[in-house]
């Protein structure tokens, strides 16, 4: 019989669970230490014993610090998840003097909606869930479902709907589209119509910057080429938030969900226009998995969530007019 036949938990130290948890979520034997209230060398024997208990390495080590291997990523979720149920347990006798210290709980979304939603989050959070730490964890519509089941994250904001029947979802605002462009790049008279719209020719003897997950086609090109029109899409990226520094200095233009960009125009010398080609709404839901919700630090954040995005301004531009 081998040793891991032997194993019988009663045996195991439990506190191990937590050394596996901060070490996946700091990728740091020293953060983890910090974090833990322990010595650098106690977390490292630690791990020395969890790759004993679990044979496998569990993390290895790379330039960045500690990467965690197949293993550790399928026993990551189990442990979480029965060190929050603990978690829970205590606070039914210590109730809300304690608080929510301790718990981290994951959001998933893209950063268009990080951008317009996370400060906001953050501050409601702080209020009403005080000692809670939040993750902002990137993902889109393609894989966001595979990390709500995959418990990789509790709950997520995305475009679109969830169609799997493990996922209870809500839709909370529909999203519209707005163009940027450097204010310093010179519009002639011709090229802007009546409310801030750009002109068709203006548009599309631009070269256009796309935000995709993936490939040169978006949503623009789309509505496009069913009118036998074309744009030039000189560069493509996955962040929203690489837009200004990709912008600036040049003639190039971005049409991006209208939430992202006025945050963008805000902080940035980058002018919001609107496309002059009549693009889609699109409904931004809010997903979660129905058997989360047992958890009442995922009730309450999915509750906040819910209440962030139902009140949030979804449609209103903001204009410069210089």
């Amino acid at each position: 019989m081998s040793d891991i036949d032997k194993i019988n938990i009663e045996t195991v130290d439990l506190n191990l669970l937590k050394v596996l948890e901060a070490l996946y979520e700091e990728g740091s034997a020293s953060r983890a230490a910090v974090r833990l209230g322990l010595t650098q060398s106690a977390v490292s024997a630690a791990l020395g014993r969890l790759r004993r208990l679990y044979d496998d390495h569990l993390f290895v080590r790379t330039g960045r610090g500690l990467a965690p291997t197949l293993r550790a990523n399928e026993l990551k979720p189990l442990v979480s998840e029965a060190l929050d149920k603990c978690r829970q347990s205590l606070l039914l006798v210590s109730g809300a003097r304690a608080g929510y210290a301790g718990r981290s709980l994951s959001i998933g979304l893209s950063d268009d909606f990080e951008l317009a939603l996370g400060k906001r989050l953050i501050d409601r959070l702080e209020r009403d869930m005080p000692g809670l730490r939040v993750v902002f964890r990137q993902t889109h519509s393609r894989i966001v479902e595979e990390m709500l089941m995959n418990r990789e994250i509790d709950v997520a904001i995305a475009s679109g709907g969830f169609t799997s029947a493990a996922i209870g979802s809500e839709t909370l605002g529909e999203g519209r589209y707005a163009c940027l462009i450097d204010v310093t790049q010179p519009l002639a008279e011709h090229e802007v119509e009546h409310q801030h719209h750009l002109t068709l020719a203006a548009f599309l003897s631009r070269r256009h910057l796309l935000v995709s997950s993936g490939g040169f086609i978006g949503m623009v090109d789309e509505v496009l080429i069913p009118q036998g029109l074309k744009r030039t899409v000189m560069a493509s990226t996955t962040h929203f938030s690489a837009l200004p520094y990709l912008l600036l200095g040049s003639p190039a233009l971005a049409t991006i969900p209208l939430h992202a960009a006025r945050q963008l125009a805000a902080f940035h010398p980058l002018r919001l226009l609107l496309p002059p080609v009549a693009m889609p709404a699109y409904s931004i839901n809010l997903g979660w998995r129905r058997d989360a919700l047992r958890d009442p630090a995922v009730m309450k954040l999915k509750e906040i969530v819910s209440d962030t995005l139902s009140s949030f301004d979804w449609q209103s531009e903001s204009f410069d007019d210089a």
